[in-house]
C-alpha cells in the first residue's frame, strides 16, 4: 500500500498500523488507519513517545499476521541508544492486543517514561473514503472514563452506543488529558542495567448491538499460535501441484488469507456461519457476488464456504420492494453494512441490493454445490429460496419483459449493478457511458448457467420436471437471443452491454471471458472471443485488461477501464478450458501467478493495466484491498482450470 499501512486482520476486526506501529488518525488516503470493528474506527490514534519524544523506527512493521517493530530514542551516530524497545501487536474479534519490552542498553540503572497516547472517534467508515461526503450526526455525545488500569471512550447518538475500552498490565501511573479528546496513558519505568520492562495493552470494542464483550487474547503471541492453527487447517488436505511450485505457493497464500477473512453471519434457522468477506480494509463484510464467487473458486477445495454462504444469503434475501435499498422479492443482497450510518438510513447499505448478478450468482453457487459434494440436503432446504431467486430473474429481474437481466442507476447507490459497478465502467469505446436501463453483457451469462442449473436441481432433487422444463427453454431461447442481439460481427466479438434502447455498447471488454465460464456462446463464437482475449491489445502478461488498450476509454489506472483484476482473470481462465483452449488458459494463469510471485504469492483485489513489456513488475492499482476473497481464492480456480501445468 502506497501510504505504509499495514493490515491485520482477524474476521470481522481489522487494524491498519504504521511502521512504527502507531496509528495517527489521519483521514484520506488510500487505507484507512485505526482499529475497525463492524464499520466504526475504534481506535484512531494509538500514538508512543518515550521521554516525550517519538521514537525512531529501526526495524519497521513487515507483513504478517502479527505487527513486529524495533524503535530506539533519536540520536547521532557518537551516543549509541539509550534503550530499544520492541513492539508486538494483533488483532483477534473485536480487539487489539500489544505487547511493549524497554531493554535498557546502558551499565547503570536508568529511568525511562514511556506514553500510549490513544483516542476512539467511532467514525463510520464511509466517512473516512476519499468522496468529500460529508454526514450530520446531530445529538453525538463522546464520553472518556477514567479506569483504575486505563480509559474507556463511549459514543452515543440516539439508541446508538459504542465502547472501546483501553486496559493495560501494569496499570499506568496516570492517565492524562491532552486538550483534543485523546487520553495519554503514562508509565516510569525503573531499569536495572541491562535490565527490561514490559507492558501488555489490550483495546477492546463493544460495537452497538453487541451481546457479548470480546475476552482479550493474553498476548499477540497467543494470536498468532491462533491464527496459525486456522490457517493450518484451512491449508491442510489441499493437494498443491508439486510441478509448479509457484502455484502451489499462491493456492496455500489464498488458503491462508482465506482463513482470516471469515466474518460471522446468521442462517435463515438463526444459526452462526462464518463467510468470506469481501476485502480488507474497505469491505470486510459479506457482499453477495464476492462471497459467491469465491465459495465458487474455491468449492471442490473448501465446500464449507458454499456451505455457509449459501444459507446466509438465503437468510438476507429480499422479501419486498424497497425502494431505497434496490430490494425485490427473491433478490439475493448485495451488501451488509452494521455502521452507525447504515443504521440511521444515511447511506443505503445496511442491507443493499443494488446488484444484477448476485441472484443469479447464488443458483449457480446451489448447483455447482450440489453437484460437487452430493449435498442434496441444501438445495431441498433452499429451495423455495432457489425458486424465489428464479422468479426475481424472470420478473423484476427483466428476463420475461426485456429479454435479459437489467438493472438501473441507483441515485443513491450504484450507479452500475455488475461486477465493474464504477460510475463510468459501462461504456462506448469512445468513453461515452451508457444511459438507461443497462443490460450487461456477464449477468445475461450467469442467468443462463442459473436457469441451466436450478433446472438439474429441479429434477434431480425437487423432482419437477414441469418446472425443470420450463427453466431449461428460457435457457436455450436466452443464448439464442444474446447471440443475435450482442454479437458484434465486425469485431468477431460481444458488445459490454446494451443501453435503454438496445443499442451494442460496443467497448472490448473483458467481460466476454465470463460468457466462456458460463457456456453463453456457441462453440464457434466462443473461441474466436477466447483467443482474441490472450492478444495484446486485452492482454498485459500480468493477465487479461477489464478494457483492451488502444480504444479512447482506455486507462490503465481505471478501476474497470484497463486494470487487471485476478477474479476476472480467473473466471476467464476457466471459460478458457471449458472451450478447449488450454494454451489460451495456461498462458492467463502464468501470467497471474508470477504477478502473485512478484508480490508475495499474494493477488491484490486489482492491478495497473500497464504491460510487462514495459514493466518488469507489476504496478500496483492505488486503492486496492490489498487481502480481497475473491482474489485469495483466484489461484484455486487456476488450479481447477490447468492443474499443475
Amino acid at each position: 500500500m502506497t501510504d505504509r499501512h499495514h493490515l491485520l486482520v482477524h474476521g470481522g476486526t481489522f487494524a491498519a498500523v504504521g511502521d512504527s506501529g502507531d496509528i495517527s488518525g489521519v483521514r484520506g488516503g488510500s487505507s484507512p488507519d485505526g482499529l475497525f470493528v463492524r464499520d466504526a474506527r475504534h481506535l484512531s490514534r494509538w500514538q508512543l513517545t518515550v521521554d516525550g519524544a517519538v521514537p525512531e523506527t529501526l526495524s519497521p512493521v513487515a507483513e504478517g499476521d502479527t505487527a513486529r517493530c524495533v524503535l530506539v530514542p533519536r540520536g547521532g551516530r557518537q551516543e549509541p541508544p539509550a534503550y530499544t524497545l520492541f513492539r508486538e501487536q494483533a488483532v483477534a474479534d473485536g480487539t487489539f492486543v500489544e505487547s511493549l519490552r524497554v531493554t535498557s542498553n546502558r551499565p547503570g540503572p536508568t529511568t525511562v517514561r514511556i506514553a500510549v497516547t490513544a483516542d476512539a472517534d467511532f467514525t463510520d467508515q464511509f466517512e473516512l473514503r476519499s468522496d468529500h461526503r460529508t454526514y450530520v450526526k446531530s445529538g453525538a455525545v463522546r464520553k472518556r472514563e477514567v479506569l483504575d488500569d486505563g480509559v474507556e471512550f463511549s459514543y452515543r447518538r440516539g439508541e446508538w452506543l459504542s465502547c472501546t475500552t483501553v486496559t493495560a498490565e501494569p496499570a499506568p501511573d496516570g492517565v492524562e488529558e491532552t486538550g483534543t479528546g485523546a487520553r495519554r496513558l503514562v508509565w516510569t519505568l525503573d531499569l536495572e542495567p541491562h535490565g527490561s520492562a514490559e507492558l501488555a495493552l489490550r483495546v477492546v470494542a463493544r460495537p452497538h448491538g453487541a451481546t457479548t464483550e470480546p475476552a482479550a487474547p493474553a498476548s499477540p503471541s497467543a494470536v498468532s499460535d491462533q491464527l496459525a492453527s486456522l490457517e493450518e487447517e484451512f491449508v491442510e488436505g489441499v493437494a498443491f501441484p508439486t510441478g509448479w511450485p509457484e502455484l502451489a505457493a499462491a493456492c496455500e497464500r489464498g488458503l491462508s488469507d482465506l482463513a482470516s477473512l471469515q466474518v460471522p453471519a446468521t442462517g435463515p434457522g438463526g444459526e452462526e456461519l462464518r463467510v468470506p468477506a469481501g476485502g480488507a480494509p474497505w469491505f470486510l463484510t459479506l457482499l453477495g457476488r464476492d462471497a459467491l464467487l469465491t465459495s465458487l473458486f474455491a468449492l471442490p477445495y473448501r465446500p464449507q464456504l458454499a456451505a455457509a454462504t449459501l444459507p446466509a444469503l438465503a437468510a438476507t434475501q429480499a422479501t419486498e420492494v424497497g425502494p431505497d435499498s434496490v430490494a425485490q422479492p427473491g433478490k439475493i443482497v448485495h451488501e451488509v453494512r452494521h455502521g452507525e450510518l447504515a443504521h440511521f438510513g444515511q447511506v443505503p447499505y445496511g442491507r443493499y441490493y443494488g446488484s444484477v448478478d448476485a441472484t443469479p450468482l447464488f443458483l449457480v453457487l446451489l448447483g455447482a454445490y450440489v453437484e460437487q459434494t452430493g449435498d442434496a440436503a441444501l438445495a431441498r432446504r433452499l429451495e423455495a429460496n432457489a425458486r424465489a431467486a428464479i422468479g426475481w430473474m424472470l420478473d423484476h429481474g427483466g428476463l420475461t419483459s426485456r429479454g435479459y437481466l437489467v438493472y438501473r442507476a441507483d441515485q443513491g447507490g450504484l450507479a452500475n449493478q455488475n461486477w465493474k459497478d464504477s460510475p463510468g465502467a459501462i461504456c462506448w469505446a469512445d468513453g461515452t457511458r451508457a444511459s438507461g436501463p443497462v443490460m450487461a453483457a456477464g449477468a445475461q451469462g450467469y442467468a443462463y448457467d442459473a436457469l441451466r442449473r436450478t433446472a438439474w436441481i429441479a429434477r434431480t432433487v425437487w423432482e419437477d420436471e414441469t418446472y425443470a422444463a420450463l427453466l431449461e427453454q428460457a435457457a436455450a431461447d436466452l443464448r439464442d437471443r444474446f447471440q443475435r442481439d450482442f454479437w458484434m460481427p465486425e469485431h468477431s466479438f460481444p458488445a459490454l452491454a446494451l443501453d435503454g434502447e438496445g443499442n451494442q455498447v460496443d467497448a472490448l471488454a473483458s467481460d466476454a471471458g465470463h460468457l466462456l465460464w458460463s457456456g453463453l456462446l456457441d462453440k464457434e463464437y466462443g473461441k474466436k472471443v477466447g483467443r482474441r482475449l490472450v492478444e495484446p491489445d486485452f492482454f498485459s502478461g500480468w493477465g487479461v485488461r477489464t478494457l483492451a488498450s488502444g480504444q479512447p476509454a482506455y486507462h490503465p489506472l481505471s478501476y474497470h477501464r484497463g486494470s487487471v483484476w485476478p477474479h476476472d482473470n480467473a473466471l476467464i481462465t476457466l471459460g478458457l478450458s471449458r472451450y478447449g483452449l488450454h494454451d489460451e488458459a495456461r498462458t492467463v494463469a502464468h501470467a497471474l501467478v508470477d504477478a502473485a510471485t512478484a508480490t508475495g504469492h499474494r493477488l491484490p483485489e486489482v492491478l495497473a493495466g500497464y504491460g510487462r513489456d514495459t514493466q518488469t513488475e507489476p504496478v500496483p492499482y492505488p486503492h486496492a484491498c490489498v487481502r480481497e476473497s475473491r482474489s485469495a481464492a483466484a489461484p484455486l480456480a487456476l488450479l481447477t482450470a490447468v492443474g499443475g501445468a
